[in-house]
């Protein structure tokens, strides 16, 4: 008996087919995990119940990035299923051209098919492991990351704002993704039901986030401001302003004034940040809709904030994951060259 391949199908997934390998180099795969991706024998006692489940066992972004990676992989020249040496020539080939962490995740896609389809998997072989050590000692792991918009230079930004539409939700969310800590993708999927307003500011609810695919939701306190960018005016001022009353928080506003019915893009926040930059006198390079988080975390670490305060806003699952954010805000915090020269 031949040996179960993965192949193409019809619809955008991955099944397990007892076929002639031959074929590989001419077929196409995608991926998403559900029942067409395992192998029958692990299919056939599932229900329909079972099946409809694993329909949502991928978030959309990670089903996307699979599919990328494989896409990338194929191109190259790859085949499923991989061997060993064909995953290390893989990652040979894209050294130096590519960050470390792009390589990592595109190996751990192929592994992640693997895996899925009940396949031998290459990735876990030794050889696989020893070469993406040498991978990361000779080209470093260190990864681009999102300047921080402090919060001096977010005021700044603040205070070159007017009155127009589009000023009032461009402070709304600078403020709102600075008080919160929120990425973008967690502020552009906000809603008007999301925003509870109390005595003591706003209560945030975040329905889903990339820590939290399974929807489990999280509260989010935003007090009010004790300077005259305060975040929960800014919002009351935007919602009364657009009469938004449901739907999305966040929208795009034409070039004549008009407001959308869809929310903005994680992209939209990035351009919108950067353009605010510009026109306030600092230079954008390096800031994305991450800088908003970023910014948050490094400022109340070098305000003296505990790390259990800004992970409760955070919503980072552990200190290592903060850390980052830690080290920069307290570079210059008790700097023993500052004490010596």
């Amino acid at each position: 008996m031949s040996e179960a391949v993965l192949t193409s199908d019809t619809n955008p997934l991955t099944r397990v087919k007892t076929d002639n390998p031959e074929k590989h180099n001419s077929e196409q795969f995608a991926v998403n995990c559900n029942v067409k991706m395992f192998r029958s024998d692990a299919r056939e006692s599932l229900t329909n119940e079972a099946i409809d489940l694993l329909q949502y066992s991928l978030a959309p972004a990670t089903e996307r990035a699979l599919r990328g990676d494989l896409a990338h992989f194929q191109n190259w020249g790859g085949t499923l299923p991989a061997t060993p040496a064909t995953v290390c020539a893989y990652t040979g080939d894209h050294a130096g051209q590519h960050a470390v962490a792009t390589i990592q995740r595109r190996v751990a896609s192929i592994s992640k098919v693997h895996e899925m389809a009940g396949l031998p998997n290459p990735c876990r072989t030794e050889i696989v492991k020893a070469t993406l050590r040498g991978l990361r000692r000779k080209h470093g792991t260190v990864q681009r990351q999102a300047k921080p918009l402090m919060r001096d230079d977010l005021l700044l930004v603040l205070d070159s704002l007017r009155e127009s539409l589009r000023d009032q939700r461009d402070r709304a969310l600078l403020l709102l993704g600075f008080a919160g800590g929120f990425r973008r993708s967690e502020l552009v999927t906000l809603e008007r039901a999301d925003i509870e307003t109390v005595r003591q500011g706003l209560i945030v609810t975040i329905r889903r986030s990339k820590t939290d695919q399974e929807g489990a939701g999280r509260r989010i306190g935003i007090p009010h401001g004790r300077t005259r960018h305060c975040p929960v005016a800014a919002v009351e001022v935007w919602l009364s302003a657009s009469l938004i009353d449901t739907g999305p928080l966040f929208r795009p506003i034409t070039r004549h004034g008009h407001l959308a019915a869809n929310p903005l893009t994680g992209d939209a926040v990035s351009v919108l940040l950067r353009e605010r930059l510009s026109a306030s006198g600092i230079k954008p390079e390096g800031y994305s809709g991450h800088s908003l988080r970023a910014g948050f975390a490094t400022s109340a670490a070098q305000a003296g904030v505990s790390t259990l305060k800004i992970r409760a806003m955070t919503g980072h699952t552990s200190d290592a994951m903060l850390a980052r954010y830690v080290r920069e805000g307290e570079l210059f915090i008790g700097n023993a060259a500052g004490e010596l020269l």
